[in-house]
C-alpha cells in the first residue's frame, strides 16, 4: 500500500453530499485524513432536502457533484460511493458443513432463494463472516455468509451522475456495510490482519438520517442490520403539526430547541416520535436477542446529524438502560487540519459512512464486497490494456515486414515440382507422427486423471465423510419406536426425542475451554459419567451441543422428564461405537420442564397452561399468531402434558476409519478381523427396552448410582 494512494469516500445523503479523503501511511501504519467536503443541495443559504416536494434530485445531485469536483483534487485518487441502505438487501446465512471449494456454489443457490428478483436483474456479492476449515475433514464448519444485493437499475441510477461528471468510481458499497467498516476500525479497533473473536459483548449503532435510521448490531465479527423507517424529518413534521409551523421554521426550532421560548412545549410535541423511535429500537433488540441468546448488549453508539437532536441521547439512555454515546471523536484516524476544522466538527456525526467507504478502499477493513457492475469493470480493464495492445500489434507488423523480404527471395529459388512434392510428403509424415503423439499424450493424461480420481475416492473419504457420519450416529442414538410402538397415538407414551438444534465449536484446549467450565455447573457435573470426570479431554477438538425436547412420561421415575433423556439418548452416546467415532464426555448441561396445553386433534398448536388457549404458540410469536389461535381454539378439549427441554454437550475428536481399525485391532482381547464396537439404532444397551435405565443404574438416577434429587437437583415443572 503506497503512501501516495489517496482515496475518497462519498455518500449521497438526503441533506447533502458528504466526502472524506484518506491516505494510508505505511511506514507509520496510520490512516491520515487529507480532506473533506460537506455540500448541501441547492442554495447554501436555503438548502433543500431531496425528499421535499419541490426538490428535484436529478438536478440537485449532479450540481453537488460538480461543485465537489471543482473544489477538490480527485485526480489519481480511488473513489468509493455508497448505496442507500433502505433499498439494498442484506442477508446473513448459516451454511451447512460444506467443502470449502464449493462455498461459492452453495451461496449462489442461496442467492436464488433469498433474492426476490431474477439474478440477472440484480448486482450481488457475498462474503464469509465467520467459520473455519476443519483440517481433518476439509469441510467449512460453522460458516456464516453475508449476502448483499441491489437491483441493477438502482445501482446505475446512483452511479450515473458520477459517470456523467467524468468521475471514475472504483468501489460501490451499501451504506450499512460502510458504517460497519467505520465502527469496527475506528471505534472498536478491529484490524484486517487479526483473527476476529466471537465476543458476546455487542454494540448497537444508530445512524439517524433524514428519513431513516440504520440500526446495526455488531461485536466486531458478526453483523445484524435493520432499517428503521424513522429519521430527523419525522421530528420536524411533528413540530409542524403540533405547533402549526412551516417546515423551514420547524426544522430551525428542532435544531435550536433548548434556546426556544418554551423548550418544554417543544419536547412535548416531540414526545410521541421519541416514544415511537424507542419502541422500534426495543423491538429490534428483542428480536436480535431471541436469535442470539448469548449476546450481551453493552452500549449504544449514535451517528448521523439526526442524532444531534436535543434530548435524544438522554431519552434513549433512560428508556433502553444502556450507555448511549456519540461517535464524535475519531480513535484511529489522524489529521488535525481536517479533523479540527469547524465544518468537520459541526458535522462529524454524518461522516461515518464516507469514512467507512474510504477505509475499505484502503484495504484496512474486513469487508471486501463491492456492487460495482461487472460491465464497468470489464470496460475499464479493456481501456487500460488498449494502448499496450496497439503497441504490441505495431511491433508484430514491423517484425513480419522485416521477415517477409528474405523469405520472398528464398521462395523464388525453390519453386520447382520436385522440391514442392518432397515438402508435401514430409509435411504429411510429420502430421501423422504429430497426430499419433497427440493421441498418446491424451491417453496418458486420461490415465493420470483416473488414477488421481481413484486415489481421491479411496484415500480422501476417511476425512470427507466424518461430519455426515457423526450426524448420522447422533440420529441413531435417539430412542426408536419398533413394532407395535409405532401405532401408539398417546403423545406421552411415544418413545420420541426431538432434537431441533445441533452445532459444534472448535476449542484449542478442550480442558480449559470447555471441561473445566462444565464441571463448575451443577447439571453438567451431575450428569457426566464418573469415569469421564476423572479423565478430562486433552488437546484440541470439537464440542457438540444438542438442544431438544420430549413429551414422554412413563410409569417409572426414570422414564420421564430429564431422566428419560439420560437413560436413552445420553446412555447411547456413551456406547463403544460412539467412543470409536471420537465421542467422549457426554452430559446434560441444562434442562427445563413445563406443563403445556396439547390438542389431541392437532388443530391448535401447543401453548403454555398459564395463558390457556390464548397464550403464545409453541414456536411462534406476535399478535397475528395469537389472533389466529383465538379463533381456532374454540370448543377444543386440551390435555396437559409435561414438556422437557434439554441441552446435551459432548466432546468429539475426529477419528478416521483407518485409525479406528488400528485401534480395534490393537485393543486388549480383540480378535483378528473383528469390527469396531457398535451400537444398534436407539438402543440404550444391547437387549434393553426403550426407556430402560442403564445397566446397574436405578430408574430415575441422575448419575450412575445416584437417586433422583441427590446428585442433580430435582426441578419442578415450570422452573
Amino acid at each position: 500500500m503506497a503512501d501516495s494512494q489517496d482515496v475518497w469516500g462519498i455518500d449521497i445523503g438526503q441533506a447533502g453530499l458528504k466526502a472524506v479523503q484518506l491516505r494510508y501511511a505505511e511506514a507509520a501504519d496510520q490512516v491520515l485524513a487529507m480532506g473533506h467536503a460537506y455540500i448541501k443541495y441547492g442554495d447554501p443559504d436555503s438548502p433543500k432536502i431531496l425528499s421535499q416536494p419541490d426538490a428535484v434530485p436529478e438536478e440537485l445531485i449532479p450540481q453537488a457533484i460538480e461543485r465537489f469536483i471543482e473544489n477538490n483534487d480527485v485526480d489519481g485518487a480511488r473513489v468509493a460511493i455508497s448505496l442507500p441502505g433502505p433499498t439494498s438487501l442484506a442477508r446473513f446465512i448459516n451454511l451447512p458443513p460444506v467443502e470449502s471449494n464449493k462455498v461459492a456454489e452453495i451461496v449462489k443457490y442461496e442467492a436464488k432463494q433469498q433474492i426476490p428478483f431474477d439474478l440477472d436483474d440484480v448486482i450481488w456479492d457475498f462474503q464469509k463472516i465467520s467459520g473455519s476449515v476443519d483440517e481433518d475433514s476439509g469441510y467449512m464448519l460453522n460458516a456464516e455468509v453475508g449476502l448483499f444485493a441491489m437491483k441493477r437499475e438502482q445501482v446505475f441510477e446512483t452511479l450515473q451522475p458520477f459517470l456523467d461528471a467524468g468521475l471514475e468510481v472504483d468501489l460501490v458499497q451499501i451504506a450499512p456495510l460502510a458504517l460497519y467498516n467505520f465502527v469496527c476500525y475506528d471505534q472498536m479497533g478491529v484490524r484486517v490482519d487479526e483473527e476476529p473473536t466471537d465476543d458476546d459483548e455487542y454494540t448497537i449503532v444508530l445512524d439517524m438520517g433524514t428519513d431513516n435510521t440504520t440500526l446495526l448490531i455488531t461485536n466486531g465479527a458478526k453483523i445484524w442490520i435493520r432499517n428503521v423507517p424513522l429519521g430527523g424529518n419525522h421530528f420536524t413534521r411533528a413540530l409542524t403539526k403540533e405547533m402549526k409551523l412551516t417546515f423551514a421554521k420547524a426544522e430551525h426550532l428542532k435544531c435550536h430547541a433548548t434556546k426556544s421560548e418554551d423548550p418544554r412545549a417543544v419536547f412535548q410535541a416531540l414526545r410521541p416520535v421519541f416514544n415511537e423511535y424507542v419502541s422500534e429500537i426495543q423491538r429490534s433488540i428483542g428480536y436480535f436477542s431471541s436469535v442470539n441468546r448469548d449476546a450481551k448488549i453493552v452500549r449504544v453508539l449514535g451517528c448521523g446529524n439526526g442524532f444531534k437532536l436535543a434530548g435524544l441521547q438522554k431519552f434513549l439512555q433512560q428508556s433502553l438502560q444502556y450507555d448511549v454515546e456519540r461517535a464524535e471523536t475519531l480513535q484511529a484516524v489522524i489529521g488535525e487540519k481536517v479533523l479540527n476544522s469547524n465544518e468537520f466538527q459541526d458535522n462529524v456525526l454524518t461522516f461515518s459512512v464516507p469514512l467507512g467507504l474510504a477505509l475499505q478502499s484502503l484495504d484496512v477493513t474486513r469487508v471486501h464486497t463491492t456492487l460495482l457492475p461487472r460491465e464497468i469493470k470489464t470496460a475499464r480493464l479493456i481501456r487500460e490494456k488498449k494502448p499496450w495492445a496497439v503497441l504490441a500489434a505495431s511491433l508484430a507488423l514491423s517484425v513480419m515486414a522485416v521477415d517477409m523480404v528474405p523469405r520472398g527471395c528464398v521462395a523464388r529459388s525453390i519453386q520447382n515440382e520436385a522440391v514442392v512434392k518432397a515438402a508435401k510428403d514430409s509435411d504429411k509424415a510429420y502430421g501423422e507422427i504429430t497426430g499419433k503423439q497427440g493421441e498418446y499424450d491424451t491417453l496418458v493424461g486420461t490415465f493420470d486423471e483416473e488414477q488421481i480420481r481413484q486415489q481421491t475416492l479411496l484415500g480422501g473419504s476417511d476425512r470427507r465423510e466424518l461430519i455426515p457420519e457423526i450426524l448420522k450416529a447422533i440420529n441413531e442414538c435417539l430412542p426408536q419406536e419398533v413394532g407395535n410402538q409405532k401405532d401408539i397415538q398417546n403423545l406421552v407414551r411415544r418413545n420420541r426425542v426431538h432434537v431441533s438444534y445441533v452445532v459444534h465449536k472448535r476449542h484449542g484446549d478442550l480442558k480449559t475451554g470447555w471441561f473445566d467450565k462444565i464441571l463448575q455447573s451443577v447439571d453438567g457435573r451431575a450428569y457426566m459419567d464418573e469415569t469421564d470426570k476423572g479423565a478430562p479431554p486433552s488437546g484440541s477438538g470439537y464440542v457438540f451441543t444438542l438442544i431438544g425436547e420430549h413429551f414422554h412420561k412413563g410409569q417409572a421415575a426414570g422414564d420421564q422428564l430429564q431422566f428419560y433423556v439420560q437413560n436413552t439418548l445420553l446412555t447411547n452416546l456413551r456406547q463403544p461405537k460412539m467412543k470409536a467415532l471420537g465421542v467422549t464426555h457426554p452430559t446434560i448441561t441444562s434442562f427445563k420442564s413445563d406443563v403445556v396445553n396439547y390438542d389431541p386433534t392437532g388443530r391448535v398448536k401447543m401453548s403454555a397452561t398459564s395463558g390457556g388457549a390464548g397464550a403464545a404458540t409453541f414456536g411462534g410469536f406476535g399478535a397475528p399468531a395469537a389472533a389466529k389461535r383465538k379463533t381456532t381454539a374454540k370448543n377444543v378439549k386440551f390435555e396437559k402434558v409435561d414438556k422437557t427441554t434439554f441441552q446435551i454437550e459432548f466432546v468429539w475428536k475426529p477419528t478416521p476409519p483407518s485409525a479406528r481399525q488400528v485401534a480395534a485391532a490393537t485393543a486388549p482381547g480383540a480378535q483378528p478381523g473383528a469390527a469396531a464396537p457398535g451400537v444398534q439404532p436407539g438402543a440404550a444397551a444391547p437387549g434393553a427396552q426403550p426407556g430402560a435405565a442403564a445397566p446397574g443404574a436405578q430408574p430415575g438416577a441422575a448419575a450412575p448410582g445416584a437417586q433422583p434429587g441427590a446428585a442433580a437437583p430435582k426441578r419442578q415443572a415450570g422452573n
